[in-house]
Formats: structure tokens, sequence, C-alpha cells
């Protein structure tokens, strides 16, 4: 008789290495500039793709996919860059 683990075990087993605890925290500069990166990296993505469906090269539904990831991702870095805005304006209203 085989003994079979339930469905929320194995998602449990399969998260748990990124529960690990990393050896040396992240710098937040390093962060960032990772972040930065990688949005540069998908538009120029995006790009190339677009200019691709431009000439018949690449399939519609691959446009339409890429398109949805680049807004998907300036909508994040835009809502971050707005909670930090927003946390640097609270700590200016502290009273020195």
């Amino acid at each position: 008789m085989e003994i079979r683990s339930t469905p929320a075990e194995q998602g449990y087993l399969a998260a748990k290495p990124a529960l690990a605890p990393s050896a040396k925290p992240a710098d937040t500069g390093e962060t960032f500039a990772a972040a930065a990166g990688n949005l540069v990296a998908g538009m120029t993505g995006t790009e190339a793709t677009a200019k691709a469906a431009m000439v018949g090269k690449a399939d519609p539904h691959a446009l339409v996919m890429a398109l949805t990831q680049t807004e998907l991702a300036i909508e994040t870095a835009s809502t971050l860059r707005d909670k930090v805005v927003e946390a640097y304006q609270e700590i200016m209203r502290m009273p020195v």
C-alpha cells in the first residue's frame, strides 16, 4: 500500500527552500538596482517582441503577453515609487 502526501504538504515542501534565510541580507540599494535592471530588461524584451510582431516574425499573442507584463511591471514600479515618496513625506512631517 502506497501512502501519498496531501497537496498542502507538497506545496509546503516546494516552498520550504524559499523560506530559508539567505546567508547575507540584501542591501537595499542593491535590491533596488536589481529591480530597476529587471524592469529595463523586461522593457527591452517587449520592444524586441513588438518589432518582431511589426514585421510578422512574432505571434500577436506573444506581443499582447509582453505588453501586459510590461504594463504590470511599470504599475508596480510606480506604486513602489509612490510608497517611498509617501514614507519620505511622513518622516519629514515628524517633529524634531
